[in-house]
């Protein structure tokens, strides 16, 4: 039995050599898969995640009812934890889901000594927990739009008496029927709720032991039922996990396209393997883009997640591996992503919120003002196509010839709306003022890194050009982050991607339901609202599609965003890692690759 508190290190950020890690790593024997994050993560309890990184991380840790087929495009779901596919009724309105038997927890000290079984429970605990109001769920919306009966009441009934969290009170619209069947009861239709209990990132089990052993330190003690189990954490600077030892048989099995050459190469290769594959994940996060790319050109990266930006053309120039890496047997994976980059205004904000005309005036000349298509060449270095709504390539509701008035880059018309609203420079210092003539201030936050640093100052020479004074405000992203949550920012860059094929979350930007997570701008618009309702309950086709184009064209009168860019998305690894391919919405993708041992030390050494 591992007694966790002790077998993981959860230390301070503190550097730590690359070389000497791998060196240690590959020395042993063990398969280690090195890569790093651009980001840092902000911890590992699903309940208070929204960030990428650290989803990525949970997603590997815990288990959803059902999971993505990793070779399948554009995506088939399958039973993870589940017996099998849901019963559902023909309203979408009960699903029931069986359990398989005889999985088990992670070992872990607060079990006292006992393997844990996985038990339906679970999942109804764990999903109640985004609904604690002392969670402060980032995600809770997302939740509370699926509409399970009861659930609602017993968030405002915690609310209201300022009690604790009542766990123990059995709701009609999630329960457990017995120890392996959940039974849901919904208020409303909802046909694509599987594609929600594939998101095993956050909706994965969580053991009630171990919430309560851990309470607010549980971030940094996660314990699931999936293939790996951290065991070393360095905020912001180091993250290992290792294969989970209790982890059941699982196989390495795929339904590709029959036309897809390289995922039917994989499945003939991996077919029949035991999952993981390898025995450990060392991430480190490396904020700086050229350290980061030198990692990998050193080897001690295996794969480069992301190439940076900076360097993608030099990697892959015109989309073509570079000579000097295919001499070493590099592989080149390239993918249009299904996310978007957009810079978000604060509609409570005093200065840029706000729906009257003036305002909106505002808003949207600083978008004119916006040279996209110089963000994709300079910033981008070419790696990105220009978004005109927050719908995602790949996603029901995308549609790409669809084109917002707010994606041009007009300096005159942008020049225009602010001297008729009353935007002008009063006082001869070169700067518009306010109409009532007070001093017009765009506070921009941004992050402390140069490749922010980069982007700030295409957007200082966009603000210049339409005479907007802009101040940036640096501070760490997981800060930004939280600041954003509590609408104390005015203006931020931020990106999204999407966690399943379903356009409509990229819809929860605009839904008052969601202010404070997705909703950073804090929009809100009864009309917008009523759309995403019906976008919400209805079955995919026409009429659903239609309410998408609706709901695109009142976040372009308003401009509560700014949509930049979809990135087209650059991956490499190293000749010894075999079967990568980068999942398109789902996170998981560790136990899929393997790692030639002797080929990755001799590289190394």
């Amino acid at each position: 039995m591992i007694d966790r508190r002790s077998a993981i290190k959860v230390l301070g950020a503190l550097p730590f050599a690359h070389s000497a890690t791998a060196q240690t790593s590959t020395q042993n024997g063990k398969k280690v898969l090195r890569y790093a994050f651009e980001v840092a993560e902000t911890g590992f309890d699903p309940v208070s995640l929204s960030d990428l990184y650290s989803r990525i991380v949970t997603s590997h840790i815990f288990d959803g009812l059902y999971r993505y087929d990793y070779l399948a495009r554009p995506f088939k779901i399958l039973p993870c934890t589940a017996d099998g596919m849901p019963e559902v009724s023909e309203d979408f309105r009960t699903w029931t889901v069986r359990l398989k038997r005889g999985i088990y927890f992670q070992d872990d000290a607060a079990f006292k000594g006992q393997r844990r079984e996985l038990i339906a429970q679970d999942y109804v605990f764990s999903w109640k927990r985004f609904f604690d109001p002392r969670w402060k769920a980032p995600a809770f919306a997302s939740l509370n739009d699926i509409k399970m009966l009861g659930m609602t009441e017993l968030r405002e009934a915690a609310l209201k008496s300022k009690k604790p969290f009542d766990y123990d009170s059995e709701v009609e619209g999630m329960r457990a029927v017995d120890r392996y069947t959940l039974l849901f009861k919904l208020a409303d239709p909802n046909p694509r709720f599987v594609e929600t209990m594939a998101d095993n990132s956050l909706w994965g089990a969580v053991a009630r032991e171990v919430v309560e052993a851990y309470g607010d330190d549980i971030p940094a003690h996660p314990v699931g039922t999936g293939p790996f189990a951290l065991v070393e954490w360095r905020r912001s600077s180091r993250i290992v996990l290792e294969r989970n030892p209790t982890y059941r048989e699982m196989t390495y099995e795929a339904e590709p396209n029959s036309d897809d050459t390289e995922g039917q190469v994989l499945v003939q290769r991996f077919k029949g393997r035991r999952l993981p594959m390898i025995d450990r994940v060392e991430i480190s996060i490396i904020e700086e883009v050229q350290p980061r790319w030198l990692s990998f050109l050193n080897k001690q990266s295996d794969v480069s997640w992301l190439v940076p930006y900076d360097f993608v053309n030099i990697a892959a120039p015109n989309g073509k591996l570079a000579p000097f890496l295919a001499k070493q047997d590099v592989r080149l994976y390239r993918t249009l992503a299904s996310d978007v980059t957009y810079t978000y205004f604060n509609m409570e904000d005093s200065t840029v919120g706000g729906y009257s005309p003036d305002k909106v005036a505002l808003r949207r000349a600083i978008g004119l003002a916006i040279d996209v298509d110089q963000e994709i060449r300079l910033f981008w270095r070419g790696q990105a196509v220009p978004a005109h709504s927050p719908l995602m390539p790949n996603t029901v509701g995308y549609d790409k010839s669809y084109f917002s008035i707010n994606a041009r880059h007009d300096v005159a018309e942008a020049r225009s709306l602010l001297d008729i609203y009353g935007y002008v420079d009063r006082n001869g210092d070169g700067w518009r003022e306010l109409p009532d003539g007070s001093p017009l201030v765009l506070q921009w936050a941004t992050t402390p890194d140069q490749r922010s640093r980069q982007r700030d100052e295409l957007r200082r020479k966009d603000m210049n050009s339409i005479g907007i004074r802009v101040e940036f405000t640096p501070a760490k992203w997981p800060e930004n982050l939280k600041s954003a949550r509590a609408g104390k920012l005015m203006v931020w860059n931020i990106g999204l991607t999407a966690a399943s094929p379903d356009g409509r979350p990229s819809l929860d930007a605009g839904s008052t339901t969601h202010k404070g997570g997705q909703n950073l701008a804090r929009f809100d618009n009864k009309q917008f609202d009523d759309i995403y309702q019906r976008i919400r309950v209805l079955p995919n086709g026409e009429e659903r599609d239609q309410l998408f184009f609706e709901g695109k064209r009142l976040l372009s009168v308003y401009v509560p965003y700014k949509h930049h860019v979809h990135r087209i998305l650059t991956d490499l690894t190293w000749p010894w890692v075999a079967g990568f391919r980068r999942p398109p919405y789902w996170r998981d993708w560790w136990p899929y690759v393997d790692i030639d041992v002797e080929q990755q030390a001799r590289a190394i050494a």
